[in-house]
């Protein structure tokens, strides 16, 4: 007797990521509707705090999970499936950027990225890094600060900032790094107080 499409969903939803992913490599539509349903939220997540407009990262989640499923049979399914699709969403934020340099959301968008490569801040703290990252960047030397606008939001050359804030080179790569460093620390004690105030 034939399973019905009910039974095929019910089945798919006891399974752990890596049947599911099996099962999406052999062309299973409802493990494919399951795997989507189980990560859709947390992908949506991490793109939603490191983008402006909320209907961007509707559109970036959508992506993610087509490249997923393009891309599904070169899955090795021994490795966790959300990190697989957190780097699929992080290699499209990148890609964004490429596209959409003279946009205003890039500086926010790449300074994350940038933030997130220093700081090791986890997925879960996303949302609290999101939040933080203005009044984060308000700390920052008047100096620090148009440096850090300069690089992100007008693309700049360092020796562009250079000729700009009437340094050298090497001290506007030094000037970004410690506000780089400022902003890491910055957004660790805002964090650490916010879990000490739950």
């Amino acid at each position: 007797m034939e399973r019905n499409s009910t039974e095929a969903a019910n089945e798919a939803e006891l399974m752990p990521d890596s049947q599911l992913m099996q099962r999406v490599q052999g062309g299973d539509s409802e493990a494919f509707a399951r795997l989507v349903e189980t990560h859709q939220r947390a992908v949506h997540a991490f793109l939603r705090v490191r983008l402006t407009q909320p209907g961007d990262a509707e559109d970036l989640t959508q992506e993610v999970f087509l490249r997923c499923y393009l891309a599904r049979q070169r899955f090795d399914r021994n490795w966790p499936v959300r990190p697989w699709l957190l780097g699929i969403a992080r290699n499209l934020l990148r890609e964004r950027i490429r596209d959409l340099k003279r946009r205003k959301e890039v500086v926010w968008t790449e300074l994350c990225l940038d933030l997130e490569a220093i700081g090791h801040f986890s997925d879960a703290q996303a949302d609290d890094v999101a939040d933080a990252l203005p009044g984060c960047l308000e700390t920052l030397g008047p100096s620090a600060r148009q440096a850090i606008e300069l690089r992100y939001r007008s693309e700049q050359r360092l020796t562009e900032i250079g000729q700009l804030l009437r340094r050298s080179e090497g001290a506007v790569k030094l000037l970004m790094h410690r506000a780089r460093l400022a902003l890491k620390e910055c957004l660790e004690r805002k964090l650490r107080q916010s879990e000490h105030d739950l």
